[in-house]
């Protein structure tokens, strides 16, 4: 069983190998001439991680105070054997994807984790590129897994596990996995969701297992037939000073939800419906554009 130094140190076993093959990838852009970092965009990124980890740091408390509060009544009393574990990093996985379906899918939380799409490069150091307000809500969604009996120190340990891999995807050093392309989230599947292409807009929602995605109709294959990945989000954000960067979606929403003339369900609607929403009719949320996309691309094939 983990306690609450094991989550720490976790991360900070990670961080040398991390360095490292943050390392290896910048020498590998400079040698192959990719251009997959830049210095301003890679200081952002570590900027947006420090944010994320001081609310991290401090949110700590309320994080594990509401995790043990529903393990107090948890349902079953598990043992510590192999298929606890097991069990443990799918409930954690497949929590962790509705978290992020969540993130997508109301612009308000959309708004927090847009943070981690902004760049308009994908590196792993993107995987550092963190939704800076995320841990004031992320550990709702572990709660229920704490209620069936696992502890929430094992629950955010997996967690933090499951992060360390969830940073490796974002490279376009490696193209395909093989096998393991149907099992697991792949760099090829991270991709795609890293993309601002009107096809790949909102798939491949998971962290470590791509089955979720296939199971939930949110799973989308990069397509080495299709136009060329394009990072970062539909309208690139102009002014990436440090407090635009963080709140540039949230200045937009408010903007949206205190235009005169609409009524209160509009202000809630701009606020918790998909991003791309409004109140005329003719938002382009990223169904309509996958639809529209899909609609062209079945007239060209005809």
């Amino acid at each position: 069983m983990f306690h609450e130094n094991s989550i720490g140190s976790i991360y900070l076993l990670a961080t040398p190998f991390h360095v490292v093959v943050i390392l290896f990838e910048m020498y590998y852009s400079i040698k192959h001439k990719k251009s997959l970092y830049t210095t301003r965009d890679t200081l952002t990124t570590l900027y947006l991680a420090v944010l994320n980890f001081a609310i991290d740091i401090v949110m700590k408390g309320i994080a594990f105070g509401v995790m043990f509060y529903f393990y107090k009544y948890k349902i079953i009393t598990l043992e510590h054997t192999f298929w606890y574990w097991l069990a443990l990093v799918v409930l954690q996985d497949l929590a962790y994807y509705f978290l992020h379906l969540l993130d997508h899918s109301s612009r308000l939380f959309w708004a927090i984790h847009v943070t981690h799409h902004n760049s308009e490069y994908f590196n792993i150091a993107t995987g550092f590129r963190s939704s800076v307000f995320q841990p004031l809500y992320r550990y709702l969604f572990f709660a229920p897994i704490a209620f069936l009996g696992f502890n929430p120190f094992d629950v955010m340990a997996v967690y933090a596990i499951v992060q360390v891999y969830g940073t490796w995807v974002h490279t376009q050093t490696i193209h395909n996995m093989g096998w393991l392309e149907h099992i697991l989230v792949t760099p090829s599947h991270h991709r795609v969701h890293h993309a601002c292409n009107a096809r790949y807009l909102d798939r491949n929602m998971g962290m470590a297992f791509i089955i979720w995605d296939k199971i939930f109709g949110t799973f989308e294959k990069e397509d080495p037939n299709y136009e060329p990945v394009k990072f970062g989000i539909t309208v690139p954000v102009e002014n990436k000073g440090p407090v635009n960067i963080v709140f540039h979606e949230l200045k937009s929403i408010w903007k949206d939800a205190s235009q005169p003339n609409i009524s209160f369900k509009n202000r809630l609607q701009y606020i918790f419906y998909p991003p791309g929403w409004n109140h005329l009719g003719n938002g382009k949320t990223s169904k309509k554009v996958r639809a529209l996309e899909r609609l062209e691309r079945s007239k060209i094939e005809k």
